[in-house]
């Protein structure tokens, strides 16, 4: 039997699942017998550890691991262990091939995988995800948003019984989305998404520390120390007050009393964030909230009462976790990396659990490139200009014509934006990448120029800047990680 595997790799927690012999995706427990496994890499004696063990000794010595790098894939941080510097690729290769050995020796080869990732993950971290999986030796030819894969899996869960337009709404120990969804049986199209890249139960960690700082230095006059109440501690007292409405934590013989109502007051202003972008993401889909037929929880953190509540008042819907919030994505992704097969590897019986299945993703940004326009007040002047924009179905392909400016010109930046509003002014989008194409000499000015942005289904984005005439052609396949924000000369960019 093939095995297709799905892999939530996730900021505090990862989970992995697979289509088993009778066609139904199921959990794959790690060698403690758990059902998620901790994403954290440390260092014992010389050895790099990953799960359970590296969470403890990070826990009792920050500077002997690493955790939550995830928030970092992409950019050019780098975490420390042990006086060894791990860029966030590479710690999280670490941890997809302890996943990978352990799953292995509980189910045998995976075939083929797919990895989860926050709907809002710039393209430099979709990037490094997929260097990092391959790092770990996996074969992964797609990864698929958290939300979408959560939905997929309700949607296989109700054997084709939803019908309508559905909130997915995940909250993880790292990263926030919602997705609004449309769902017709097992075919799920994506409305809308958005999502805060880093908020989630590790900031609602962090409040919760504080909060016992502050406590704990009122009582004892001393100030409260990691050695003494570890982020581990944190985690394991707010999952207390998730269950209760009271805690005591206990502190060098110093007993600290919380209330759930004084957690909930210090993480005001990220439930508050939480909530605006729920009211964003609704009116982004352009229904009303009386159309929403069901809110559907993904990720640890919306065990949380407060939560709950900030879902039910925004979307007017008792949220649904009718499967264990923990493992609802990896469960969704063991589906897609089925889905997406070619189906050779695939019995006759998991060929038809997935033979209904259709999901259809939308952009995430606004995608562009900086060019030269002209306004009665300023004059020649540089602008961006969009071509793939937020909302629109995956895969998608979009050619535009522009034109060289003056004679002679010998090149241009082939520049790609992106930006999370139809924004036109250069100084406010992101220039997630940028070359040059040299142009032959001695040519008149209007010459055209096509441009064509095509946004897969990865939904990474490749591009090409072709001079019509000469034929000369920049094909940029984007390798995103590390790249800054820079700015176009007008001089000698100049096309309009």
């Amino acid at each position: 039997m093939s095995n297709y595997v799905g892999i939530d790799l996730g900021t505090t927690f990862c989970a992995v699942a697979y289509i088993d012999e009778t066609g139904r995706p199921q959990i794959v427990n790690n060698d403690r017998d758990q059902n998620i496994t901790p994403s954290v890499v440390a260092k014992h004696k010389d050895n790099l550890i990953v799960g359970e063990f590296a969470r403890k000794h990070w826990g009792n010595d920050d500077r002997k691991g690493a955790a939550r790098f995830k928030r970092d894939m992409g950019t050019s941080n780098s975490h420390q262990i042990d006086g060894n510097s791990y860029s966030p690729t590479e710690l999280s290769a670490a941890v997809v091939k302890e996943l990978k050995i352990q799953t292995e020796n509980r189910i045998g080869p995976i075939t083929e995988s797919v990895v989860t990732i926050p709907a809002n993950f710039s393209n430099e971290a979709r990037d490094a995800t997929m260097e990092s999986a391959k790092m770990a030796g996996l074969n992964v030819k797609y990864i698929i948003n958290e939300p979408t894969a959560a939905a997929l899996y309700y949607a296989y869960q109700s054997d084709g019984d939803l019908s309508g337009s559905y909130v997915v709404f995940d909250l993880g120990g790292g990263t926030f989305d919602v997705s609004i969804i449309k769902v017709s049986g097992q075919d799920v199209e994506v409305l809308s998404s958005n999502g805060l890249h880093k908020l989630g139960g590790t900031d609602f960690d962090k409040a919760l520390w504080s909060l016992v700082a502050e406590k704990y230095k009122k009582e004892s006059g001393e100030d409260l120390t990691t050695e003494e109440f570890s982020m581990n501690d944190a985690e394991d007292a707010k999952k207390s007050i998730t269950e209760r409405k009271k805690t005591t934590v206990e502190i060098e013989r110093e007993f600290v009393d919380l209330s759930r109502i004084e957690f909930e007051e210090s993480i005001s202003s990220m439930l508050a964030q939480i909530e605006m972008m729920c009211e964003t993401t609704l009116d982004e889909a352009e229904i009303d909230v009386s159309d929403i037929s069901d809110v559907f929880l993904a990720g640890g953190s919306t065990r949380m009462p407060i939560v709950q509540q900030i879902v039910e008042k925004v979307f007017h819907k008792k949220p649904i976790s009718t499967v264990n919030v923990d493992e609802v994505v990896a469960l969704g992704a063991c589906l897609y990396a089925a889905h997406k097969s070619d189906g050779s590897d695939l019995s006759e019986i998991q060929k038809k659990s997935i033979d209904q299945l259709k999901v259809a993703e939308r952009t995430n940004c606004f995608l562009g490139t900086i060019t030269v326009g002209y306004s009665e007040s300023k004059g020649q002047t540089l602008m961006n200009s969009i071509l793939i924009k937020k909302g629109e179905s995956i895969p998608c392909t979009v050619t535009e014509s522009y034109f060289t400016v003056h004679e002679g010109q010998s090149g241009i930046d082939c520049t790609i934006t992106e930006s999370k509003s139809p924004e036109t002014d250069p100084r406010f989008v992101k220039i997630i990448h940028e070359e040059s194409l040299e142009l032959p000499p001695d040519r008149p000015s209007q010459q055209e120029i096509e441009v064509t942005y095509a946004y897969d289904e990865n939904q990474m984005i490749h591009a090409s800047f072709k001079d019509v005439e000469s034929g000369n052609e920049k094909i940029i396949s984007i390798s995103m990680s590390g790249q800054n924000q820079t700015s176009s000369d007008i001089d000698k960019f100049l096309v309009e």
